[in-house]
């Protein structure tokens, strides 16, 4: 049963944290040339929509932005009673020699990121990687750190992050919860 704590962003600070981070990749990356965005499925997919139609406006040209499912290669899945469901990945373009900025919700044990990154190097070698994250909470048990990151939070184990951003869910926002 999980105990809700507090709300620590409403919409408008979701929004602009992924505004000023979109603002910050354009600037590390003196621009958007050559530059793709890959969402983690779920939530990571439509925040780098969002940043992708934000940096879409600041320069002037689309970036490229699709998404993967990263469920097959984690390493604890044996960990889980279920088998994993291998959904496609969504992109319609190629990495190869490209600036990959992987975007994800949470950036918590670094297990995701691990394994979105081996689901990405299984699609190509991309010049360079860099991560995107709306709310770091720390507690990481392998040595990754976020490129860009909304909010850190810090939190203790038995608290965990929601964030809520359509079309998942009705509104945008992140909230605190106790397990």
């Amino acid at each position: 049963m999980s105990i809700f704590k507090s709300n620590l962003m409403d919409d408008k600070a979701v929004l602009r944290c992924l505004a000023r981070m979109s603002h910050e990749i354009i600037e590390r990356n003196k621009g958007a040339e050559n530059t793709v965005l890959i969402g983690i499925k779920r939530r990571g997919a439509p925040i780098a929509e969002i940043i992708a139609k934000n940096i879409e406006k600041i320069e002037g040209k689309p970036v490229e932005c699709g998404f993967i499912d990263i469920n097959f290669y984690r390493d604890d899945i044996e960990l889980n009673q279920d088998v994993p469901v291998v959904r496609k990945c969504d992109l319609p373009f190629s990495i190869v020699d490209k600036k990959v900025i992987i975007v994800d919700d949470v950036l918590y044990t670094g297990r995701t990121v691990r394994a979105a990154i081996e689901a990405v190097f299984s699609l190509g070698r991309p010049s360079m990687i860099q991560l995107a994250i709306l709310v770091d909470r720390g507690h990481r048990e392998l040595p990754f750190r976020a490129d860009y990151i909304g909010k850190a939070i810090a939190t203790s184990k038995k608290e965990f992050i929601k964030v809520r951003i359509p079309p998942y869910d009705p509104d945008c926002g992140v909230d605190l919860y106790e397990r």
